[in-house]
């Protein structure tokens, strides 16, 4: 895989080293990162889920009018 550098402010990066619990700022990042991907998946997920019901057939048109 390759590799990208990227500055950050520190302070940013010792706050994700904290809340996350990791002592490396790479591994940190990298956590980070890796969660909102996962995040945007299963957000997608759920979208797909739901406007599932709106992409099948109306049965009502297939009914016979009532009367």
């Amino acid at each position: 895989m390759a590799k990208v550098s990227v500055s950050l402010d520190a302070e940013l990066v010792v706050e994700v080293m904290v809340l996350a619990g990791i002592g490396t700022p790479q591994d940190a990042v990298e956590a980070v990162l890796r969660d909102y991907i996962a995040r945007g998946h299963r957000t997608e997920a759920r979208v797909l889920n739901r406007d599932e019901p709106l992409r099948r057939p109306d049965l009502d048109r297939f009914r016979p009018p009532e009367g």
